[in-house]
């Protein structure tokens, strides 16, 4: 990592570089993608039981109905445990399948670098890749902000802000077209921690509707993941002026 000198101490250079994506990303850009989802398996299995009201209601009539014919709190003390192995046994098993199946991020030149519509950037500092954005034009002529991730090590370091307003530039250009329909940017998210939203929020971005019980791409609907995993889906949206 690049470094200066200042006030004759040695210190990191932290200044945020935006660039479009190389193939020589390739291997970077796919780590933080993957290390980026993988972390929706917890987020989804734990802090998101704490927002399906449902859910809670179906494993507490099930503790209840155990204690009931068994009469033993032992043996209903071990639903909760069970309950929490099993919704992180799902999410993870939806989360693969979502890799598996992400095909864009498979070939991103021929999804993103081949058109002047679509485009994928990466976030560096001091010469080391650490995030990464997508930008997609939607049917409508809206552009979706998509794959937006940071490397968990530069957390906190207004990478996401500059990772966001890169595409809202690039939204911008494409609205001042002539032949352009653009007129928003638009994004979907299925976290449940505060961070996302803080920062999509803090980009100018609303949101505009919640999909309760959202198809995961990679869900297979079953009943144990009926029964175990379960998400909402935040769509937000910017009106570009």
């Amino acid at each position: 990592m690049q470094a200066h000198k200042a006030n004759g101490n040695l210190t990191e250079d932290r200044t945020v570089v935006m660039r479009r994506y190389t193939p020589s990303d390739n291997r970077e850009v796919l780590r933080i993608f993957q290390e980026g989802m993988m972390e929706m398996v917890a987020d989804t299995a734990f802090r998101g039981l704490l927002y399906h009201p449902e859910s809670q209601l179906l494993y507490a009539a099930v503790t209840v109905s155990i204690y009931v014919l068994t009469g033993s709190i032992w043996l209903a003390c071990c639903i909760l445990p069970l309950v929490l192995g099993a919704r992180y046994h799902y999410s993870r098993k939806v989360v693969n399948r979502y890799l598996e199946r992400a095909q864009d991020m498979h070939d991103i030149d021929q999804y993103y670098m081949e058109s002047s519509v679509h485009c994928l950037w990466v976030a560096e500092i001091g010469g080391s890749v650490v995030g990464m954005v997508a930008a997609h034009c939607l049917q409508d002529g809206s552009i979706e902000l998509l794959r937006m991730s940071v490397d968990q090590r530069f957390r906190c370091q207004r990478v996401g802000v500059a990772l966001g307003q890169q595409v809202l530039k690039f939204a911008r250009l494409c609205a001042r077209s002539s032949s352009s329909t653009t007129t928003s940017v638009v994004l979907g998210t299925t976290a449940y921690m505060a961070a996302p939203h803080r920062l999509y929020l803090a980009l100018g971005f609303r949101c505009v509707g919640i999909t309760e019980g959202f198809s995961t791409p990679g869900i297979e609907r079953s009943l144990l993941e009926r029964a175990f995993y379960r998400v909402r889906h935040h769509h937000y949206k910017v009106d570009l002026k």
